[in-house]
């Protein structure tokens, strides 16, 4: 997949709640989950199909990336989510809980063409994942990481040690096969400065953006994945010493007193245009 657009912040939206879809097409997001899964109640389930269709055909979500979790296909709902989801015109389907390809060999059955999503939730997941990535239908994969640490029984820490390997696998098999990854939720909605710092270490990792529970978390997510104005300065100087020196044919490119050489400018043509698809983001 080529990542063209911004996936800083990724927000579940419940698919039964007509309000809060509503409400989420005036959000300054770059995606959004509709959520069958989990944010529905099992009362709630066959209606919110519809509920969703309906929305999604009145549109006005913008250049917003539109992204519909099913049930997973082992429940009573994932099968006829995954038939409604092919037919409502979103970007992608997201199917939770993936441990293997075969997962998504059994939804592509369903869904045909539809580009298709992977929540990476479990320790098989963790350790298929470069098999997942792998997979033809696939463009994404999404951190479940209160899944995953349920499943390894670990203990909440602020630095998500027990988390790392994980998280350090899905993201060498998204970055293999040029796929977009997005971080687990921070569930401490109210906690702003928590967020950040779990922005940034996601941001560091390598992550492109991170899933989001609550529309209070946009700014403080957006923010943190965004190139700073300092960065974005440092990348076009990058780029015109290099090509000074390329021109002139002698001489090393040196910027701020560090080399500058050819990794170096393509990562800050990555930071530039990475810059100018938020700019269009916004103005869309």
């Amino acid at each position: 997949m080529s990542l063209d657009r911004p996936l800083r912040s990724v927000l579940y939206i419940p698919a039964s709640k007509p309000r809060a879809l509503d409400k989420a097409r005036g959000l300054s997001v770059d995606a959004i989950i509709f959520d069958l899964e989990d944010a529905v109640t099992a009362e709630e389930k066959e209606t919110a199909r519809g509920t969703l269709a309906e929305a999604l055909a009145q549109g006005g979500y913008g250049a917003r990336m539109k992204i519909i979790r099913i049930n997973g296909l082992d429940t009573a709902w994932g099968a006829d989510d995954a038939r409604a989801a092919a037919d409502m015109g979103a970007d992608a389907i997201l199917l939770p809980k993936v441990s293997s390809p075969a997962d998504l060999d059994a939804l592509a059955a369903i869904t045909g063409d539809a580009p298709l999503w992977a929540m990476m939730e479990t320790p098989a997941g963790m350790l298929n994942a470069g098999a997942i990535a792998a997979h033809p239908k696939l463009q994404g994969l999404v951190m479940g990481t209160n899944d995953l640490a349920k499943e390894l029984n670990t203990r909440a820490r602020a630095d998500r040690l027990p988390l790392q390997a994980g998280l350090g696998l899905c993201l060498l098999a998204a970055k293999a096969h040029g796929l977009a990854i997005v971080d687990g939720v921070y569930n401490a909605f109210k906690d702003d400065e928590g967020l950040a710092l779990e922005c940034e270490q996601g941001r560091d990792m390598g992550f492109d953006g991170k899933t989001l529970i609550h529309p209070a978390q946009v700014d403080v997510t957006n923010t943190a994945y965004s190139p700073s104005e300092a960065e974005i300065d440092t990348a076009r100087r990058q780029i015109e010493a290099f090509d000074a020196v390329e021109a002139s044919g002698q001489g090393v490119a040196v910027v701020d007193g560090k080399i500058v050489e050819n990794l170096h400018v393509e990562t800050a043509r990555k930071l530039i245009a990475q810059a100018e698809a938020i700019a269009a983001m916004a103005e869309g």
